[in-house]
């Protein structure tokens, strides 16, 4: 006899959505998602030979202050996939309010979309972009597949920022922070 509660079967999210058996419409959802404002950054690896590469992202997010983990998620058909499953390390580069026509470069496929764009390696070769609001070097440490995603974890192992103005997305657009007055005005 087992005296441990038992637990309602409860289906694997991956299958379930694998299946077409979920009932969320997908475009409502992302939809949905989109109320959801969030910062912008672009992603950046070195390939084996040196190459950089780089994509623009809004799935970023902090794990862990201690020990400092982030992470992101790239869509499973993304052709620069095996760029990131394969890098040693990526930076996270955090875009200013004045960087959307970096953010919409980085969006769009192309062979070389570093062409004029001020950058420097960093740790493992992972560019890291000039004018960034801040930016993440991290080692790569683990990847996890979620539906039609592979999550990225990193450990941070360097990082700067400044106070500049960072860019937002949200429902389809970019946009700027507001601050409330209230907080404008406390000293």
């Amino acid at each position: 006899m087992n005296d441990l509660p038992q637990q309602p079967h409860v289906p694997d999210p991956a299958n379930e959505f694998a299946s077409d058996s979920s009932q969320i419409d997908p475009r409502d959802f992302r939809n949905a998602l989109g109320t959801y404002a969030t910062g912008v950054t672009i992603i950046t690896a070195a390939a084996p030979d040196g190459k950089p590469y780089g994509l623009t992202c809004n799935s970023f997010a902090s794990v862990s202050l201690n020990p400092p983990l982030v992470l992101w998620s790239l869509v499973v058909y993304s052709s620069s996939l095996t760029i990131f499953q394969n890098a040693s390390h990526f930076t996270v580069n955090v875009l200013g309010a004045s960087q959307q026509g970096l953010a919409n470069k980085f969006a769009k496929s192309s062979d070389d979309k570093f062409t004029g764009v001020d950058w420097t390696p960093g740790l493992g070769g992972a560019p890291v972009l000039a004018k960034s609001v801040s930016n993440f070097q991290c080692r790569s440490v683990n990847r996890y597949y979620g539906g039609d995603h592979v999550i990225f974890l990193g450990a941070v192992e360097a990082y700067t920022y400044n106070t500049q103005e960072p860019l937002l997305f949200a429902q389809g657009a970019f946009g700027r922070f507001l601050a409330d007055d209230a907080r404008k005005k406390t000293p």
